[in-house]
């Protein structure tokens, strides 16, 4: 092998790992259902191949965890608990932005044990969270506040991981409420010892629950990588929405057995994902809204997101092409 060729093949062997450096993401979650399902479906119709992307799931028990990954670059973008993540950024902890909004409202229901009936009987109670400072905190904090329930003085927080230990503790009895999925409420009811309290899809507010995080720099630096993960998660939501059979065997997958509630649970999931999730204001300051830290107050939802690339596929006709559309005139 002569010099030159070495040259040629050294630079060849460079090039292919620079490009498929550039096509690697990681991306952290938490929780199941709901978000893991729209990825396992993602995963099982090639859709990550279609952008030229490998990607690669990190599942952390919470969403501080996560965002906390997010500090150190171990995940180049989180796909949940974006509320979290926001919690963070608003503490100057992470310089993140928020670039898509899948489900612009909340999806989980307030569970409860059966003695309590009303929203007086919640006080001096004890609730489950994941974690403190996750989604499920400061969720439960926002609602609790909503029913006339100091969350601070007037409730006993308790951190219990992930769902299945949340519905243990609920079972029993160690705890009171907690936040349970539509994926996992038939299970609890189905014990007897709990009912639904609420159902906070109900609640008329816009509040960015499910979406994707980048850091900032990524979306200069690697504004390419961005636009293909972008394409491919809306890519998947429509594939969700026009494939029911599949959607649905993934949620038996999880564990739903029973037909009627896979059905009611698909429905429910593919109503919630937006074709076009960009993130918008009113849902950015209703999660701003539900954050403790003091900064959440005085922050703009506009500091918190970054619409550009969605708007730059939907002006692209990318959107209307997957829903056999005809393209809409651009002023």
């Amino acid at each position: 092998m002569n010099f030159i060729t070495m040259v040629f093949l050294l630079a060849s062997s460079m090039a292919t790992h620079a490009s498929a450096q550039s096509n690697q993401v990681v991306i952290g979650y938490s929780g199941t259902g709901l978000t893991t399902d729209l990825r396992k479906l993602i995963d099982r119709e090639h859709i990550w191949e279609r952008y030229n992307l490998s990607v690669k799931s990190v599942y952390f028990n919470s969403g501080s965890l996560m965002a906390q990954a997010m500090l150190g670059n171990s995940i180049t973008a989180s796909d949940s608990d974006v509320p979290a993540v926001m919690g963070l950024v608003v503490a100057g902890v992470i310089d993140a932005k928020l670039v898509a909004v899948s489900i612009n409202r909340l999806e989980h229901y307030f569970v409860v044990r059966k003695n309590i009936m009303k929203a007086e009987d919640l006080k001096g109670k004890r609730v489950a969270v994941s974690r403190l400072g996750s989604s499920s905190d400061v969720v439960t904090r926002m609602v609790l506040r909503q029913w006339k329930v100091d969350p601070e003085k007037e409730m006993t927080f308790l951190q219990a991981g992930n769902t299945p230990t949340r519905l243990a503790a609920l079972v029993s009895g160690n705890v009171d409420a907690a936040l349970i999925g539509p994926d996992n409420l038939h299970k609890i009811v189905a014990t007897g010892c709990c009912r639904a309290f609420a159902d906070l899809s109900e609640l008329p507010l816009d509040y960015a629950r499910f979406g994707l995080v980048v850091n900032t720099a990524a979306i200069k630096t690697q504004r390419d990588l961005m636009r293909r993960l972008l394409m491919a998660f809306v890519d998947g939501i429509h594939a969700y929405k026009t494939k029911p059979k599949l959607a649905m065997a993934i949620i038996e997958e999880g564990g739903v057995k029973d037909p009627v509630v896979v059905k009611e649970l698909y429905d429910r999931i593919a109503k919630s994902l937006r074709e076009f999730p960009v993130p918008e204001e009113k849902g950015v300051q209703g999660a701003l809204d539900s954050l403790t830290h003091p900064n959440a107050k005085n922050t703009k939802p506009a500091a918190m997101m970054d619409p550009s690339l969605m708007e730059e596929i939907r002006k692209s006709g990318f959107i209307d092409k997957l829903y056999g559309r005809a393209p809409r005139n651009e002023k």
